[in-house]
């Protein structure tokens, strides 16, 4: 009995077309009730201009392969679930900035580039560990998203509603023009950016960061006499950011594919990097399918449910040609597990020398229900993580490539402990996140201090251990 080549796993990439994933089982997808109103919207966002470009694209594979090789170290941070409701230029602004901060510090821990890569213009979709959600005794479907459904607990609002694509289309193309802006127009200047790192360190409970804060203004002040300046050098005024989000509404992904005119190849309109979730990372699923062919840096998210034998097979996949920079692996197990199954999936990755990217998601496993009612993570089990994380990547001898937060730059109580010492009493003041919490500004760039710690003691051990093995 012949097979559809659609259907075919090992198929290669040239056969591959921007549709072929709805031949596919999907999940964590909307049904939406008026097939002509999306069909009208997806015809509408095919004719708008990508959101992000080939060749930014092929840069940040290119930045990922130095980070794979260890030569540099992977940033990536923000929103949780971007809403159309809280945006604003002071709230793009403000993760920027923060962002900056963590860079810097992170690139004096590591003396290597750090490469920014932001959760923003694109993150409007979630998936949920439930179709329905219940209150008050009402069962409706779960807020999926501001790309989806609304957030508001009324059957109208959680519809599924596909204008909701053209509104997100909007605020991603507004949110990467004032982005651009800021990386290159004198906002990013590394002088700037350090006075607020500075200010950060002054504050009686950050003390245990000042050495790091005085460091690196001795070693800007060092600079500026030796004539360095961002007059002179243009890379300290302005940096480069790249956007990234979760594809999950392929709707939308299939609309802002398109293909490059200097290669001729299949790239991702919608952001520079997009990551296949926990949830979605089916060998034979809809998502796999879509993002094999698109010449993107992918993610991949490893939850302790992932085997082995689904590593290989999704590794050879997505990335079958063995290209450094194209695959990243985001290993999500929550704090006090990553030992159980971190070590397993390195060797797995070992065993078929694959390149990849090795990164950090302290996040999505350390979510618990507070006291007081709330969904919260608390800081330490976060900072645990990495911890776990760096220690196990020293034991197989391979390189963490970087980390992965959720985050913002607003004074949120989300996530409790951190200097400023948020407690369960607190999350209620300030608990604005529309799906999972996150860390503020303070608690960011605490954890940004305690990460370049570890990089620091790393590039430390490593000689050392080189000569033992020697």
């Amino acid at each position: 009995m012949a097979t559809d080549a659609r259907l075919d796993p090992a198929r290669p990439t040239s056969s591959w077309d921007k549709d072929g994933w709805r031949a596919y089982p999907r999940v964590q997808m909307p049904d939406y009730p008026d097939a002509a109103a999306l069909s009208a919207v997806e015809a509408q966002l095919s004719k708008f201009p990508p959101l992000v470009f080939a060749g930014e694209a092929r840069r940040l594979r290119a930045h990922l392969a130095d980070v794979a090789a260890g030569r540099a170290f992977l940033l990536q941070g923000g929103d949780c679930a971007e809403s159309f409701a809280e945006f604003s230029a002071d709230n793009i602004r403000d993760t920027f900035k923060v962002m900056l901060q963590m860079a810097v510090v992170l690139t004096w821990g590591a003396q290597m580039p750090v490469i920014k890569v932001g959760r923003v213009a694109g993150q409007f979709a979630k998936p949920r560990s439930a179709p329905t959600e219940v209150a008050g005794g009402v069962e409706l479907p779960s807020y999926r998203g501001d790309i989806i459904n609304g957030f508001d607990f009324t059957p109208e609002a959680r519809i599924p509603d596909p204008s909701r694509m053209l509104l997100a289309y909007t605020q991603a193309a507004a949110s990467l023009n004032l982005l651009r802006a800021f990386s290159t127009g004198g906002y990013a200047d590394i002088h700037r950016v350090n006075s607020w790192v500075t200010g950060f360190a002054e504050g009686p409970e950050a003390e245990r960061y000042r050495d790091i804060a005085d460091r690196l203004s001795d070693a800007l002040a060092f600079m500026q006499a030796a004539g360095v300046t961002a007059d002179s050098a243009q890379e300290l005024a302005m940096v480069e950011f790249y956007t990234s989000h979760e594809a999950l509404l392929l709707e939308y992904e299939e609309a802002l594919a398109r293909i490059d005119s200097t290669t001729g190849l299949p790239v991702a309109g919608s952001g520079h990097l997009i990551w296949i979730g926990d949830r979605t990372r089916q060998v034979d699923g809809a998502h796999v399918e879509f993002c094999r062919g698109v010449q993107n840096p992918i993610g991949l998210k490893c939850g302790p449910s992932i085997t082995t034998d689904d590593l290989k097979r999704l590794i050879e996949r997505l990335n079958p040609a063995n290209e450094a920079g194209r695959l990243m692996l985001i290993a999500r197990f929550g704090a006090g597990q990553v030992g159980d199954h971190l070590p397993r999936l390195i060797r797995a990755v070992q065993e078929e020398g694959a390149n990849v990217v090795w990164s950090c998601d302290p996040m999505h496993g350390n979510t618990v229900k507070s006291a007081s009612g709330y969904k919260t993570r608390p800081f330490e089990q976060v900072l645990r993580e990495v911890r776990e994380f760096f220690a196990v990547h020293a034991a197989e001898g391979s390189i963490p490539g970087g980390v992965h937060f959720e985050m913002t730059g607003q004074d949120v109580t989300e996530c409790t402990g951190g200097v400023r010492a948020v407690t369960d009493e607190d999350l209620s003041s300030r608990y604005h996140t529309a799906c999972d919490p996150r860390l503020n500004a303070s608690q960011s760039l605490e954890l940004a201090f305690l990460v370049a710690e570890e990089l620091r003691n790393r590039r430390r051990t490593a000689p050392q251990a080189a000569v033992r093995a020697g």
